[in-house]
């Protein structure tokens, strides 16, 4: 078991990697040896998750993709396995918020918004993904970003919930078909996390007065949490945990 969680010559890619939540993973897997690949639709901030992850040592390369694209995603694709020879784990972590004034007033543009990067960019990028690790021989393990509103809602953002809960069945349908090939799929629920998305409403002071005296641990969490998390599914510690559904959120689902 010793280096169980050595990740040295392996890749991990990461949708929406410059920032939140898949940044806090990035530095994760870089930290413990993994190459790592961005993907991300701003180029400063892919310019600076790059120069940043560099820092601990391995190989790091960055792409502008909008993984609402197919045809982006699967260009994409190709050229980071051109680039750096291989995928072994791929966290879909790329999302957008919803935006919509009520569910009655949310407009089908609103609608297809959401869906196209959080549900369609989703399937996009963990098809190609798991298409190579099955055609490589080696399997892999594909990682989706989630929510709490998959279980519970979210007032004004049905298409948000809808999306995160397409993201769950969508990995156990992934682990349960691809097992066979070393495939895993997990998905994560994150609580409310300090990012660029929840910045608005983690800067509400009564939001803040009710919510934040109902997580156990009494702080949001940060990107960095989430780096363990990563370690784990990228390394050969989770090699027989699959289907499954883990939540990091300070204990807010259980309060």
């Amino acid at each position: 078991m010793t280096g169980i969680f050595d990740l040295s010559g392996t890749v991990a890619l990461v949708t929406g990697g410059n920032s939140g939540i898949g940044i806090g993973m990035a530095r994760g897997l870089a930290m413990h040896g993994a190459d790592v690949v961005i993907w991300g639709t701003n180029p400063d901030k892919n310019t600076r998750a790059r120069e940043e992850l560099s820092a601990h040592g391995t190989r790091v390369v960055d792409f502008i993709c909008d993984v609402g694209d197919q045809e982006q995603v699967e260009k994409t694709f190709a050229a980071t396995i051109e680039a750096l020879g291989r995928v072994d784990s791929c966290f879909v972590n790329a999302g957008v918020s919803g935006a919509a004034p009520s569910f009655l007033e949310m407009s089908y543009e609103e609608w297809r918004r959401v869906m196209r990067v959080n549900l369609d960019g989703a399937f996009f990028t963990a098809q190609v993904a798991t298409r190579y690790m099955v055609e490589s021989g080696r399997g892999g393990s594909i990682v989706f970003t989630s929510s709490g509103s998959a279980f519970f809602g979210q007032q004004k953002g049905q298409h948000y919930g809808a999306s995160k809960a397409g993201l769950i069945s969508m990995s156990k349908a992934i682990a349960v078909e691809h097992a066979r090939h070393g495939v895993r799929s997990n998905a994560i629920i994150a609580g409310w996390i300090e990012s660029e998305m929840t910045a608005p409403v983690l800067g509400w002071d009564k939001f803040v007065d009710k919510v934040l005296p109902r997580v156990p641990l009494r702080r949001w969490g940060t990107g960095d949490d989430f780096g363990g998390i990563a370690v784990y599914f990228a390394s050969d510690a989770s090699r027989y945990h699959t289907a499954d559904v883990v939540t990091v959120d300070g204990g807010y689902y259980s309060f």
